[in-house]
C-alpha cells in the first residue's frame, strides 16, 4: 500500500513535447490570415478600393478600378482575388488572375495585379493575410508560379515581395514608346 504521506504525480510521457493546440502560443505561430478576415472579393468592394487607392496615390481612379473589377469578375475563369476586413471594413485587397498558358508556353501562373491596404492598417498584417490567402487558394488550384510587377524603387513593396519568396524572374520586360 502506498505511502499517504508521499505526493507521487502521475508521470506524463509527453511533459517535453509543445502543446501546439494552447491558444496562449498562437500570437507566435498563428498564420496571418488567422489574424484578418480575408474573403473573396465582391462587385460590391469597389468603393472601398477606391477609397484605399486614393490614400496612397492621392488620384481618383475610379474608372480603373471599376474595369479591373468587371475583369476579375465576368472575364476570368477562376475568381482568386480577395479582400481584408476588420470590424465588417474592407482595409485592403489584392487583384490576381489564373493564366494557364500565356506567350506560347502551356503553364498554370497567376498574376498579381494589384495589391493595396489602408495606410491606417500599415503593419497590422493586412498584406500578409492577403497573401497567404491567396497563396494557399493558389496551392489548391495547383497553380505552379505566381508572377507580378513592382517599380523598381517601390522599397517597401519590394521588401513585402522578397519576405514572401518572390525573386526577380527570368524574363526580360521590353518596351517601345510610339513616336
Amino acid at each position: 500500500m502506498p505511502d499517504p504521506d508521499i505526493d507521487i504525480a502521475p508521470r506524463r510521457f509527453d511533459a517535453d513535447i509543445p502543446d501546439y493546440s494552447d491558444p496562449s502560443g498562437d500570437d507566435f505561430v498563428a498564420l496571418a490570415r488567422d489574424k484578418v478576415t480575408v474573403r473573396s472579393m465582391q462587385q460590391a468592394d469597389l468603393a472601398a478600393m477606391v477609397r484605399i487607392d486614393r490614400k496612397h496615390t492621392g488620384q481618383d481612379r475610379h474608372a480603373y478600378y471599376q474595369r479591373k473589377l468587371a475583369e476579375v469578375m465576368n472575364e476570368t475563369g477562376i475568381r482568386v482575388s480577395l479582400v481584408a476586413e476588420t470590424d465588417g471594413l474592407p482595409v485592403g485587397f489584392i487583384m490576381a488572375r489564373v493564366d494557364f498558358g500565356e506567350f506560347g508556353r502551356a503553364e498554370s501562373a497567376a498574376v498579381i495585379d494589384t495589391i493595396g491596404v489602408d495606410p491606417g492598417f500599415s503593419h497590422a498584417g493586412v498584406a500578409a493575410a492577403l497573401m497567404s490567402q491567396l497563396m494557399g487558394n493558389l496551392s489548391i488550384l495547383r497553380v505552379d508560379t505566381v508572377r507580378t510587377t513592382v517599380s523598381w524603387n517601390d522599397f517597401p513593396l519590394l521588401r513585402f515581395m522578397d519576405h514572401n519568396g518572390f525573386r526577380p524572374a527570368h524574363r526580360l520586360l521590353l518596351k517601345k514608346a510610339i513616336t
